[in-house]
């Protein structure tokens, strides 16, 4: 079996594409199903707004849609739609830096989504809450922590703990060396830890 075969055989989301690849507009349909609430979910834990994660999701599979003639499965499809995110956040974060710049208010919250945070900052930073802490003070902080985190660093720490991506394939999606990523998630785990510090439980320091 070769490389490619093997990747289809492995990945439905790539089988999916490449049907879409060759005009099947039901797969198209069965692509958008199969990773719509993914990717929602990933920009709205990287953005804090869920409106905004809805249209950056949408343009996302534009932009898949648009690529479809060229597609060609050299690598996992998680990984290549991945690449489209992360270029879609680098995308809103420059529009974001040109508004700053002409001092146009942002639409972009600076705080995150709750749901899943605490899940996602506990297990970014290796660290175990005490029961006791309150949990809507323990949301705060994690809101706080994640928001702190720069947007590489966030997008990195999304990719891991969210989408399980390798080192490899967050390189990949990124455009970054895997020393790159790995230094990525060490500052981002280190900032986290920082922040959760008070709230790990008694005996596991």
């Amino acid at each position: 079996m070769t490389g490619s075969s093997s990747i289809v055989a492995a990945d439905p989301s790539t089988a999916l594409m490449l049907r879409v690849r060759d005009g099947d507009a039901q797969a198209f349909e069965e692509l958008v199903g199969l990773w719509q609430d993914r990717l929602v979910t990933l920009f709205r834990h990287h953005t804090g707004d869920h409106a905004i994660a809805e249209d950056l999701a949408q343009e996302v599979f534009l932009r898949v849609y648009r690529a479809r003639a060229s597609y060609k499965p050299t690598a996992k499809f998680t990984t290549w739609i991945h690449t489209i995110a992360n270029n879609v956040s680098s995308d809103l974060r420059q529009r974001a830096y040109r508004r700053k710049e002409r001092g146009v208010p942002q639409n972009v919250s600076a705080s995150t989504s709750a749901v899943g945070l605490e899940h996602l900052a506990v297990a970014a930073s290796g660290l175990r809450p005490a029961r006791q802490a309150d949990r809507s003070e323990l949301c705060g902080v994690v809101q706080e922590a994640i928001a702190a985190l720069a947007d590489n660093q966030r997008m990195a720490v999304l990719l891991a703990k969210f989408e399980q991506c390798s080192y490899e394939e967050i390189s990949q999606a990124m455009g970054l060396s895997v020393p790159a990523v790995k230094s990525l998630l060490f500052r981002a785990r280190d900032q986290l830890r920082e922040k959760l510090g008070p709230y790990e439980r008694e005996g596991t320091r």
